[in-house]
């Protein structure tokens, strides 16, 4: 029997540790690569369009599943993006600095938003599998004192999190009600994509 390592199965065009250790988590052997796709000008460009968070997960996820199928040829590549919208349809990003945390916790304290999280498998260049899953969540009022001291604490583990929070951890005190898969608050339709894996013969049926 070879001691050589496992060739990997799929390919993550991400470098999001919490994609990754999602996936392998749950058995999936992977690479990652970073996409190299320009998200912000993406965005902004969907966005005058007047795309709603739905479409814009999904548009997003595609672009970096197939940037990097074409460019490193046959495999299975996988894109995936999360958008946060506030009932009144606005999104919110992920926050530049403690300042701006605060002022989403802000906005999102005492109200629903939902979770828009896509995944895009692309195979040559071209989409080949995709699926869009939504979380809805009710954050309790927050008091200010209590914004502070989580920012404080948790900044280092949610700057680069959608709506600030870890529903893994800390996060979960932020909330009143959660409707939804917890791997899509966490970023991934895993549940879908372990099924269309298993499909492909990539995970064990």
């Amino acid at each position: 029997m070879s001691d050589a390592p496992a060739e990997p199965m799929i390919i993550l065009a991400s470098k999001s540790k919490a994609r990754r250790a999602m996936l392998e988590a749950a058995g999936v052997i992977i690479e990652s690569f970073a996409p190299n796709v320009d998200e912000e000008a993406l965005k902004e460009g969907l966005r005058a369009d007047g795309v709603t968070a739905r479409n814009l997960a999904d548009a997003l996820a595609e672009a970096k599943a197939v940037r990097l199928s074409r460019r490193i040829g046959p495999a299975l590549v996988l894109g995936g993006d999360q958008i946060l919208a506030l009932e009144d349809g606005a999104m919110l990003d992920k926050p530049i600095d403690r300042q701006e945390a605060k002022a989403h916790l802000r906005r999102l304290s005492g109200k629903k938003h939902k979770l828009f999280s896509a995944a895009v498998i692309a195979d040559q260049g071209s989409p080949v599998w995709r699926h869009i899953d939504i979380a809805t969540l009710t954050m309790r009022p927050l008091s200010e004192a209590y914004i502070e001291a989580y920012i404080e604490a948790e900044w280092d583990n949610i700057r680069h999190c959608v709506g600030c929070y870890e529903i893994e951890g800390r996060g979960a005190q932020l909330f009143s009600d959660i409707k939804g898969s917890q791997f899509t608050i966490m970023g991934l339709p895993l549940i879908h994509l372990l099924d269309y894996l298993r499909v492909r013969g990539v995970m064990p049926s």
